[in-house]
């Protein structure tokens, strides 16, 4: 379980195969689990300046490989008595999104993020949502995008500042909204889109 507060930006050594090298600061030990761009992986080989982790089949199917270069987000798994300043986070990358707007304000910048429409589905303003290992907060849903509004902070302290248009980024929906959905899909007889949106959004007024 992770919370979506970026430890560190680490470098990419190489990706070779199934195994990514990590050039970072922080030391882990060999089994432990490390969010990497949001995908939760195992940690196993520590070097002098970094580390190694493993990624299955499935896993590389998931993800968008290209983003696995250069620079990317790690934060280790959260302790028991960890503060949770984020939001839970699993590390399971449920879709990937592209960048099809950006637009730079005086002390915010708006993304807008393109998503396939189950995920969409998952997204409720002023939720929670997990892009590429980062909690944010969805400002705006539409038909098949959503919106965030990053302060200054973020973008100094994140990848953030270096995305363009065009980019794809992984999405985590929130998963007390994926799990009613679930639940809501699985045991409703009206499984219609629209049906399920109301439904979702009906439940999480209600709390």
């Amino acid at each position: 379980m992770f919370s979506g507060l970026v430890r560190e930006i680490a470098k990419v050594i190489s990706l070779d195969g199934s195994i990514l090298r990590l050039r970072a600061k922080y030391i882990p030990e060999i089994g432990d689990s490390i969010a990497v761009n949001g995908a939760c992986l195992t940690v196993i080989d520590i070097f002098k300046d970094g580390f190694a982790l493993e990624l299955s089949a499935h896993t590389k199917e998931l993800l968008a490989i290209e983003r696995l270069k250069d620079s990317v987000h790690i934060e280790p798994a959260l302790r028991a008595d960890s503060r949770l300043d984020g939001h839970f986070v699993q590390g399971h990358i449920d879709f990937i999104g592209v960048i099809t707007d950006i637009k730079v304000f005086k002390n915010q910048t708006h993304f807008l993020i393109q998503a396939p429409k189950k995920a969409i589905t998952l997204c409720i303003p002023k939720g929670s949502i997990c892009i590429d290992g980062i909690s944010l907060t969805i400002a705006d849903v539409k038909e098949n995008s959503f919106e965030l509004i990053l302060i200054p902070h973020t973008m100094q302290n994140t990848l953030f500042g270096s995305y363009k248009v065009g980019m794809k980024v992984h999405i985590e929906t929130d998963m007390i909204v994926r799990s009613i959905a679930h639940m809501l899909n699985k045991h409703s007889p009206l499984n219609q889109q629209n049906n399920l949106e109301w439904q979702i959004n009906d439940m999480l007024m209600s709390y």
